[in-house]
């Protein structure tokens, strides 16, 4: 099969496509590096041309409520009436664990209306509803941060590395679309503070992290439901990734 992978230069894009090559697809990455910009249009008719299936992982290049927001409308509604055009079988879109339990969060809403545009877009889709990566937890503790003390909520979460986040979408795209969610998840919960913490520790990191429940998540108010998998009846398959927390810690230091 022919996929685009959108954002295929990125930390998860990038590694569906090789996974994707290595298992026999004519799998190729698009994003603005290569000459296809979703948010204009640019280089998409001919980015598609010919392909079955598109993996839709692009990450706006601002978190604030109307430029994301913008960002995912205009992007995901050009790819899918380049899709229609180009007579794609599948999208598959990368989304959040939680996202429409978090209303309050402007990346959240964001996510929630890229969902629903790839829903009612009439083209077989699958959603994969991945939990925070691994990958987030430094650069959360860092917004945290101040004199050397960094502020942290102790919500319960389910974080996966990314190399799994990889390895489930190129799966999900190889086979036929579900018309449905896919939750993925980590092999176990985590709260946030500790898992900063453990961070720290392995990476040789002095600053203190300071427990604050208030704290939030990205100025959202949490619970321990919101972020962890098992919430939603909406899922249709829930899946789990491989790599623990101290595994992947050990290639952190």
């Amino acid at each position: 099969m022919r996929i685009v992978v959108i954002g295929g230069t990125g930390l998860i894009g990038r590694r569906v496509v090789e996974l994707l090559q290595e298992q026999g697809h004519d799998a190729v990455a698009a994003s603005p590096s290569t000459g296809v910009d979703t948010v204009r249009g640019d280089g998409l008719a001919e980015a598609l041309r010919g392909a079955d299936v598109v993996v839709d992982t692009p990450n706006a290049p601002s978190f604030e409520d109307g430029p994301v927001l913008e960002f995912f409308e205009r992007s995901t509604g050009n790819l899918v009436a380049a899709e229609k055009d180009a007579g794609v079988r599948h999208h598959v879109v990368l989304s959040i664990v939680g996202a429409d339990r978090l209303p309050d969060i402007g990346y959240m809403r964001a996510k929630v209306a890229q969902e629903r545009i790839v829903r009612e877009s009439g083209i077989p889709f699958s959603i994969v509803r991945a939990t925070q990566f691994f990958e987030f937890i430094g650069p959360l503790a860092d917004g945290g941060t101040k004199d050397g003390t960094t502020v942290l909520s102790n919500v319960l979460m389910q974080p996966i590395a990314a190399a799994d986040v990889s390895e489930a979408l190129a799966e999900v795209a190889a086979a036929e679309p579900l018309d449905g969610i896919v939750e993925l998840a980590g092999p176990e919960p985590l709260r946030l503070d500790d898992a900063a913490r453990r961070l720290f520790a392995a990476t040789g990191d002095s600053r203190t992290v300071v427990t604050e429940p208030s704290a939030g998540y990205f100025g959202g108010t949490v619970d321990d439901r919101s972020l962890t998998p098992g919430n939603d009846p909406a899922v249709t398959d829930q899946r789990f990734g491989r790599i623990t927390y101290s595994r992947w810690l050990e290639n952190a230091r």
